[in-house]
């Protein structure tokens, strides 16, 4: 596989990604929520797992490409909405990354396999799928975290942290306890990895 494909197709998720409407500030410089968001990722991965396949280099980039473009108030605000909502994000996810890596030139083994860990298929058994979960958990134990503890109550924190501890490998476990955490975010880390 070769590296311009992979910086071609990098680029065009980027390009996708900058036209998110939603705009975060980070130290100073504006930048579309989503391109920061798959910068975090393709960094991640490349800290956790260097050697990482040129499939799963692609599903990281592209894990949220286009999000905004499913806005989760257009399903119901309950818990079958919002499952509803994550399914059908995968599969939208799964097919404009597929696009995009067709416009490229990738053969149809890589689309699939970037479809198949777009979709999470098979976590806990494949290890590419694992992996991507991890660095997934990893983002938003670094980058999102405090921000999210901010707006929500401890009980309610402490119970989407023991979910996320569970979807993930022990080496993920290993790297999320070397996070720098806020004295509370490591409070709630603690309560919710000891239960």
């Amino acid at each position: 596989m070769s590296d311009t494909k992979l910086t071609q197709a990098f680029s065009l998720f980027d390009e996708a990604n900058k036209k998110d409407p939603t705009i975060e500030t980070i130290n100073g410089i504006s930048v579309p929520k989503e391109l920061r968001y798959s910068q975090l990722m393709s960094a991640t991965l490349e800290q956790f797992a260097p050697d990482a396949s040129d499939a799963l280099k692609l599903a990281a980039r592209s894990q949220h490409i286009c999000r905004w473009e499913i806005p989760r108030d257009s399903y119901p605000m309950d818990r079958i909405g919002y499952l509803k909502w994550r399914e059908d994000l995968k599969k939208f996810h799964a097919s404009k990354a597929s696009g995009i890596l067709e416009k490229v030139g990738y053969d149809e083994s890589i689309i699939a396999k970037v479809s198949f860990l777009l979709q999470k298929k098979k976590l806990k058994k494949d290890e590419d799928t694992q992996t991507l979960e991890d660095v997934i958990c990893l983002v938003f134990l670094e980058y999102y975290y405090d921000e999210f503890i901010d707006k929500h109550t401890d009980e309610k924190v402490i119970n989407i942290l023991h979910k996320t501890w569970r979807k993930m490998s022990e080496q993920g476990h290993a790297a999320a306890l070397q996070i720098s955490f806020s004295k509370r975010g490591l409070d709630l880390v603690q309560q919710a990895i000891s239960n």
